[in-house]
Parts: structure tokens; C-alpha cells; sequence
């Protein structure tokens, strides 16, 4: 079993009224993430906090070790919150990102829908793990596809998948080795929208543990302003 060690942070910030991120972590069954209510939709703590109740729910039942098909685990969180908005906001419905990883013998097993985000600092090298799936990418790939795309300005950090839409997102899936010294961090956009990726690198590189890691990344946003909620859950390797 991959020895690790990780630690969990949150903070409201300075603006809002409301904490809608949710942290996923259980060093038990080794499952780490993170979960944010959909702006501009109500209910988004309700939702949230149903993403990573069905996500945790699901992985805590099966059996020790066992792998996990975290496709199926989203497509069962997608539907309770589009079950749950039915309820809560009938007309508009509640949605929330989701970036999760589950780690089963030396290996990362990763799934990723919205625009929280997940990184991973080996041998001096940081790397974001996860692509935003907002207005802006999607137009960036199709018109890689040679389609000719136009937005406004103002949408282009929309959301185009997210947890509790209608029709079961496109989940992002990624299966990666681990190696002694890894350190991933999955966060917020409370914190990728204050922070630059070098700064990121210089926090999650430091010689502090877990524990300074996230409230490393948390502080400087909400010293910053704290626009938004700001959330990260860290975790090094130690051994696989």
C-alpha cells in the first residue's frame, strides 16, 4: 500500500456569505479532492456537498484495495444532484465541479469535471493535471477541429460541464504511476484565480508538510482579497 501523508484546508474568504467548496478526504481508502457549488445557480452547497457525499459513499463500500470505476461514481453523483435540484431549484437546477483522486497501489486514478483543478510537483517539475471545461477551452478545441467558434467576453469562463446537468457530463479520467516524492494538490478556483502557477510550485515545493501546503495556498488567497471560497487538499508520497 502507497504510503502518504495529507492534510485538508478551507477558508469562506472576504466576500461571501457562504462556504460552497467541499473537501474530499479520507486517507482510509486514500481518496482526495475537492467539490464547488456552481455560481450564479442557488443551491450550490446543497450540491456540492451531495457530490462528495455520493463520492465518498461509493468508495468507503467497496471492498478494501479493490479498483474503483470512478466513471460510475460520477455518473451516480450527477444524478443525485440532478435529482436533488429537482427539489431545490426545479426551474434552474444546482450544479458543482468535481476533481477527485483515488489512489490504488502505485497508481492515481483521477476524474475531473468543471474548473477545480488538480496538480502534481515530481523531480522539481509542476504540472497541472486537469483542463477547465469552460466556454473558452471548448472554443480553443474546436477550433483546433477547424470550426469557427465565437463567444462574448463575458462567458468565457462559463462552465460547459459540471456536475447535476441534464445529460451525464464527459468525465475527464486519467491513470497515473506514483513515485516516492510526489506531492499532488487538488484546489479550488478560489485559489488558481489569485495564485500563479510559480507561486502554486514555490508553496506545494516547499519543505513544510501537508498541513503547510494547503494552508499555504489558502492564506495567500484570502490575504489577497478572498474573492471567492478557497479550498485545497494536499498529499505526498512517502513510499509506494
Amino acid at each position: 500500500m502507497t504510503i502518504l501523508r495529507a492534510a485538508c484546508f478551507s477558508d469562506i474568504g472576504k466576500v461571501r456569505k457562504e462556504n460552497e467548496d467541499r473537501m474530499i478526504f479520507d486517507e482510509s481508502v486514500q481518496i482526495f479532492g475537492v467539490a464547488d457549488g456552481v455560481g450564479g445557480l442557488p443551491g450550490g452547497g446543497e450540491a456540492a456537498q451531495e457530490t462528495i457525499d455520493v463520492v465518498l459513499r461509493s468508495v468507503r463500500a467497496a471492498p478494501a484495495g479493490a479498483e474503483v470505476d470512478l466513471r460510475e461514481i460520477v455518473t451516480r453523483a450527477n444524478d443525485a444532484v440532478v435529482s436533488m435540484g429537482m427539489k431545490i431549484s426545479p426551474g434552474l437546477g444546482i450544479g458543482s465541479t468535481l476533481t477527485v483522486g483515488c489512489v490504488r497501489g502505485n497508481r492515481l486514478k483521477l476524474a475531473h469535471v468543471g474548473d477545480s483543478r488538480a496538480f502534481a510537483l515530481r523531480l522539481g517539475d509542476f504540472v497541472g493535471l486537469t483542463e477547465d471545461h469552460s466556454v473558452e477551452n471548448e472554443a480553443k478545441r474546436r477550433r483546433a477541429r477547424g470550426e469557427v467558434v465565437y463567444y462574448s467576453e463575458s462567458q468565457r469562463g462559463a462552465l460547459t460541464r459540471c456536475i447535476g446537468q441534464a445529460l451525464t457530463p464527459e468525465v475527464d479520467l486519467s491513470d497515473l504511476p506514483l513515485l516516492a516524492g510526489d506531492r499532488f494538490v487538488f484546489c479550488t478556483d478560489g485559489i488558481t484565480r489569485m495564485l500563479t502557477d510559480r507561486e502554486m510550485k514555490e508553496i506545494v515545493g516547499g519543505k513544510g508538510d501537508p498541513s503547510e501546503i494547503v494552508r499555504g495556498l489558502v492564506d495567500l488567497a484570502v490575504n489577497r482579497g478572498g474573492p471567492d471560497n478557497a479550498t485545497a487538499v494536499a498529499f505526498i508520497v512517502d513510499s509506494v
